[in-house]
């Protein structure tokens, strides 16, 4: 083969037409892994397109059948003729040899494939502006022929492998309910009801405008950093850097944030915010406020991140409507299909990532009832691509200040239901949001009693006004009591 030309092998391409028109057996195992572009002569290209097209109509590929499709489709003489796909035929006495052949085949389809990636990166180089931009770039077309060649196949249970493996996992659980416990959020009873956020999840957390939807994320990412010690990707596309940090550092010290930003901080509270600061920078938590970014730069920043680091256990991305996606060819794209294209691409990269994805998504403004699954916002896509799904509901936001003051509705009172959980049990749980830090609690964290957990069960009243009276503070704790220690 001359050096100029793309890697190729002729014989290897006919040997393997040939086993296919000659062997019906291994049609289904061979025409379903091959693709048009696997193979370098055109004529070839045309003959396995045809090849592929009667296989679909549940006939016998041999040269009465594939010549007849190609005389009908106009394209017998691109593929060589009548004489030539006979000659085929007669290129091997046998297929015994066909999975070698495939191999060569798919061998050099891939370094062409290659190739023509590492020529689409240098062109891209030469023009790119920004280094980040090519790198990217670079990734994804690396990226994009390896998902290509990633052809899973159906597997039997005949050599229990697998099922001894879910036995094994069992039996480790039962001796360790713990064992395979996933990502903690710091939340008792969603870490009883979902075991954790588990490896390769989506999650999506959903509400109306205003109802902390970033708050509760970004308590079950500093928990996770803080408490756990993990590593986090959060993605910003609505709040600047300096912001998610001001968060993150008033609701680890439990500060007021008003307090703060009006200049009326205590010196004990001077000290816990320190101390906090000092605790943050400790941590592994990375941050990206790009305000336009698809799945495929997250993915790509992801795996930048999880080799630097070694590790990566948790991402979250703020929020799915800001997202953009990949335009396909054609250009034909409405909203719906694009966050259809963008939570498959979440969960597609949960799955690679081998962790737990926290996407925030919003709620349709108009809404009188109690949230459903319809009400999340432009696409059924999401409900349809997600492991888990929650709700955030605080009646207190948009409460008139009557309904406060008679007990109807109790401030900070807020429950999170799990409409939908892939593995498990769906249900409600009680919380409360601390407003001045930005910080959701468990309802028992503030002495309510929790003896009757509220998920799994008939929806409870929130609560009494007796349970909104929060206990009063120390007149004076000691300087060293800190509520993060």
């Amino acid at each position: 083969m001359p050096n100029n030309q793309m890697p190729h092998n002729l014989d290897a391409e006919s040997a393997l037409l040939s086993c296919i028109l000659i062997d019906e057996s291994i049609q289904s195992d061979v025409l379903e892994a091959l693709r048009e572009e696997d193979f370098y002569q055109g004529s070839h290209r045309e003959i396995v397109k045809a090849m592929k097209s009667v296989y679909g109509a549940r006939k016998p590929v041999d040269v009465v059948t594939l010549s007849d499709h190609l005389e009908r489709e106009g394209r017998l003489e691109q593929a060589g003729g009548l004489g030539y796909i006979t000659e085929l035929a007669q290129v091997v006495p046998s297929s015994a040899n066909y999975r070698r052949y495939f191999e060569i085949v798919r061998r050099d389809s891939v370094n062409r494939a290659l190739i023509r990636a590492a020529g689409s990166i240098v062109e891209n180089c030469m023009r790119s502006p920004e280094e980040r931009e090519a790198v990217e770039y670079a990734e994804k077309q690396v990226y994009d022929v390896s998902q290509r060649e990633d052809n899973s196949s159906l597997r039997g249970l005949s050599d229990g492998v697998a099922l001894q493996t879910v036995i094994s996992k069992l039996e480790a659980i039962q001796v360790d309910p713990n064992a395979f416990r996933g990502l903690e959020t710091g939340f008792k009873n969603l870490d009883e009801i979902t075991h954790g956020l588990q490896k390769g999840n989506l999650i999506i957390v959903a509400a109306r405008p205003g109802m902390g939807k970033t708050s509760f994320a970004m308590n079950i990412v500093e928990y996770a950093c803080l408490k756990r010690h993990n590593v986090a990707a959060v993605f910003s596309l609505e709040m600047p850097y300096t912001e998610i940090l001001q968060r993150l550092l008033f609701s680890y010290a439990e500060v007021s944030m008003e307090k703060g930003l009006s200049g009326k901080l205590a010196q004990k509270e001077w000290k816990n915010l320190t101390l906090a600061s000092d605790r943050l920078q400790q941590s592994k938590i990375f941050i990206d406020d790009s305000s336009v970014v698809t799945p495929a730069e997250i993915l790509s920043k992801c795996r930048r991140l999880k080799s630097a680091e070694g590790r990566l256990d948790v991402v979250m991305i703020d929020y799915i409507q800001l997202m953009g996606a990949e335009t396909p060819q054609n250009g034909d794209f409405n909203r719906q299909q694009e966050v259809a294209s963008i939570t498959r691409a979440l969960k597609i990269m949960a799955k690679e990532l081998d962790v737990p994805v926290i996407a925030l998504s919003q709620l349709r403004r108009i809404q009188t009832k109690e949230a459903q699954l319809s009400d999340l916002r432009e696409s059924g896509a999401i409900e349809q691509d997600a492991d888990i799904v929650m709700f955030i509901n605080r009646p207190d936001v948009g409460a008139t200040p009557e309904d406060i003051a008679s007990g109807k509705v109790v401030k900070g009172a807020a429950e999170l239901v799990i409409a939908k959980h892939r593995n498990g049990a769906t249900g409600r749980i009680q919380l409360r949001f601390i407003g001045e830090s930005t910080k959701f609690i468990d309802v028992d964290s503030q002495g309510v009693s929790d003896e009757e957990p509220q998920y799994i069960k008939k929806r409870p009243d929130f609560m009494t006004p007796k349970d909104a009276e929060l206990p009063a503070p120390e007149e004076e704790p000691p300087a060293d009591d800190l509520p993060f220690d």
